[in-house]
């Protein structure tokens, strides 16, 4: 699929959804406490949008056209669990590591972001964790300047997690975002190799990528749960995901998934 560039109206309209995922982002991970259940969070997500935007995430199909959609607002993610974690009636308790990832679309356009936060007290290797995840999605938002090449983003986010000794979710990347939830390119969470044809694409002013660094304690490798969906770390070790939609533009890269 080619690369679809934005014009500053698009990304405009990109921008519009993205202040709906801060905003629902920001009251969801506030309500976020022990006792509370996943699906309760998503019930609340829903209240939030009310009419406003259309969920990203909601009914969106499976690879596998033999399995079902996914059936929640929001992707609710627990201590191993990694991304796509599918809203429950378990209730979080104290120590637990919640990441949570929201995307919608207005009036046509679409925006997507997650964050990652500890339930009651985190301790200090899951603050360490969550600290390290977050410091690499912004390096590699640093990195994402106009005339530079894709494998900078992953470079800056290796930059960051490797002297950690922590693992980089190498199976899952982010993506183009816009007309589409999911457009080219790819964006991974490490340095490409050098035979990797995207290793090389250049950020073009209108580029408008969504990068999410996902990253866990011990061993990067993962697998699928019997959902379909939830995505865990093989090893069990927790993870946490953070996540910008921004824009390439001639002055360098802007976040359009924070209301500022």
């Amino acid at each position: 699929m080619e690369v679809q560039l934005k014009t500053l109206e698009e990304i405009d309209k990109i921008r519009a959804a993205g202040k709906i995922v801060d905003e629902v982002l920001t009251k969801v991970t506030d309500a976020a406490d022990v006792g509370v259940t996943t699906r309760e969070l998503d019930t609340f997500a829903r209240e939030i949008i009310d009419g406003r935007a259309e969920p990203a995430f909601l009914d969106y199909p499976n690879s596998n056209p033999n399995k079902p959609s996914f059936p929640g607002v929001l992707c609710t993610s627990v201590n191993a669990e990694v991304v796509h974690g599918v809203p429950n009636d378990q209730p979080l308790v104290e120590g637990d590591v919640l990441s949570v990832d929201f995307g919608c679309c207005v009036d046509g356009f679409f925006a997507d972001s997650a964050r990652t936060v500890a339930i009651g007290e985190a301790n200090s290797a899951d603050r360490r964790l969550m600290n390290a995840t977050q410091a690499a999605l912004q390096a590699a938002i640093d990195a994402a300047q106009p005339g530079g090449r894709l494998f900078d983003i992953g470079e800056a986010i290796e930059g960051v997690i490797n002297p950690h000794g922590y693992g980089i979710v190498r199976d899952l990347m982010g993506h183009g975002i816009g007309r589409n939830l999911h457009e080219e390119p790819s964006v991974p969470n490490f340095k490409p190799g050098i035979l990797q044809f995207w290793r090389n694409h250049v950020l073009n002013p209108g580029l408008v990528i969504a990068i999410e660094p996902m990253i866990t304690a011990g061993s990067g490798n993962i697998e699928v749960l019997d959902d379909d969906w939830t995505v865990v770390t093989k090893d069990g070790s927790k993870a946490a995901h953070y996540e910008h939609t921004i824009a390439i533009t001639k002055d360098g890269p802007i976040i359009l998934t924070l209301d500022l």
